[in-house]
């Protein structure tokens, strides 16, 4: 049984059409949450897109009503239409026109001064509409303007049409974007999405329990209680809160009845992931490793800790003392592989050390002014040097191939470590390592673990890509 809801390709093989009917529910369910999500935002376009539908959603699931100012505002406009509709020729200072500019004048500076799309939070559309009655009007005051154009001077028989198809076609738009929201009793704005989403809930929490318990019974290891744990995802399909995070199982679901694919993706995301914490951790974690270890070497009683190593009683987990046999083992590849492959090096020092102690000699000072002293000396040096270099190698071979010189051996490298611990333990040579050691510490981080973090990480993810596609394609 596969945990990971990202199932293998093998598994994904096999999709029922119950999988993928469920799969496209779940999306259908994800589109009207967001729809209603995005309506009171998105509430102008979706207006422009689908008025009908707009309004009959909004005044059924979002108690949203017309607002009532600029509907009796809209309602004088109208009125007003028809009684120039009904008299294209009258005179425009007849009782029942004059009536209506005088209340659209006075319901302007109205609108203005209590500014009725405050409450559906559309402040700024009541500033479109003065911006675009002052340039209407070419004038600074909005309340000016709207007296202005309400006017029977402006309004005459030449100009009526144009003035009116102006308002309809830039004012009335914007003006019938507003509305009023009312209040639920608990303090909200009125939402009654629940009626839509509760069908949708109740089916997948139906189909979550059965499912989980279907898999606890194929599974006798597997308790109901896990298997709802395995399919944890689904739970933000059946919750009245955080909708938006369905979004994580409507995408897991199509991926899974092959609607979609998101492996490559996924891929790509996880290699990127990956990628970018290797080099942060990596230099985190030896930035606190050496970090760690200098303040053990700054604090920490390094002599006390030696004697305590000293006294403490080592436990042996093998029967084979490892110091020794290292040891033994870098002696053998000193004596038998590096000694002879360097013979001509060390010649060449032993010589030079040979003839500056000869110079030296009192007895050299005075032979020296010999003719030929200076070949016969070299000749003699050099070779002195080369039986002393072959008898020094053929020396330690044969004691390191006796057992008693083995143990001679071992017995030297026994003293050498205990008297080189002993010489450590002293108070002036541990201050000196241990300033020595945090100076190397510093460095090693100035120079290479702080580096990490320089390193080209689009490089390191191209270099990641193409072993992967390597990899890949030798399956």
């Amino acid at each position: 049984m596969t945990l990971s809801p990202w199932r293998s390709k093998k598994s994904r093989s096999k999709v029922t059409g119950f999988e993928r009917l469920m799969a496209a529910i779940a999306l259908l369910n994800l589109i009207l949450v967001l729809l209603d999500m995005s309506y009171i935002r998105f509430r102008d376009l979706y207006f422009q897109v689908a008025p009908a539908a707009t309004v009959w959603y909004g005044e059924r699931f979002k108690g949203i009503e017309p607002e009532r100012t600029t509907v009796e505002y809209l309602s004088l406009v109208a009125a007003l239409e028809q009684e120039i509709a009904d008299r294209p020729s009258a005179d425009l200072t007849r009782p029942a026109v004059t009536n209506l500019l005088e209340q659209l004048r006075a319901q302007s500076i109205t609108l203005i001064d209590e500014n009725p799309f405050a409450v559906a939070g559309k402040s700024g559309t009541l500033e479109r509409i003065k911006n675009l009655m002052r340039d209407r009007m070419m004038d600074t005051s909005a309340k000016q303007a709207f007296s202005q154009f309400w006017d029977s001077p402006n309004l005459s028989a030449a100009s009526v049409r144009e003035e009116l198809a102006f308002f309809d076609e830039q004012i009335r738009p914007l003006m019938e974007t507003n509305y009023f929201r009312g209040i639920s009793e608990s303090g909200y704005p009125i939402d009654q999405f629940w009626l839509i989403d509760i069908w949708f809930m109740a089916l997948f929490a139906a189909e979550f329990l059965a499912r989980t318990y279907v898999m606890s019974r194929r599974y006798p290891s597997t308790t109901w209680l896990d298997a709802m744990l395995w399919r944890i995802y689904d739970v933000p399909l059946f919750i009245g809160f955080w909708r938006w995070l369905r979004v994580i199982p409507v995408t897991i679901r199509l991926h899974q009845a092959k609607l979609i694919n998101l492996e490559p993706a996924r891929n790509r995301i996880s290699r990127a992931l990956v990628s970018q914490f290797a080099v942060e951790l990596t230099e985190i974690v030896l930035l606190r490793g050496i970090d760690q270890l200098q303040r053990v070497v700054q604090e920490g009683d390094v002599r006390q800790m030696l004697k305590a190593a000293s006294k403490r009683r080592y436990v042996d987990i093998n029967g084979v003392d490892e110091v020794q046999t290292i040891a033994k083992h870098l002696s053998d590849l000193l004596v038998y592989q590096v000694l002879p492959k360097t013979k001509p090096e060390l010649d060449a020092l032993l010589q030079h050390s040979v003839v500056g102690a000869l110079q030296q000699a009192p007895a050299y000072q005075g032979l020296k002014f010999m003719p030929g002293f200076d070949g016969l000396s070299a000749q003699i040096s050099h070779q002195v040097v080369s039986e002393l270099s072959k008898t020094l190698t053929t020396t330690l071979q044969e004691a390191l191939a006796d057992e008693k010189g083995a143990a001679l051996t071992s017995r030297l490298i026994a003293s050498f470590t205990e008297h080189l611990q002993a010489a450590i333990q002293n108070a002036d040579t541990l201050d000196e390592v241990r300033s020595l050691i945090v100076d190397l510490l510093e460095e090693i981080k100035i120079n290479y673990v702080e580096g990490i973090a320089a390193e080209d990480v689009d490089q390191m993810q191209a270099t990641r890509y193409r072993l992967y596609g390597a990899t890949q394609r030798s399956r």
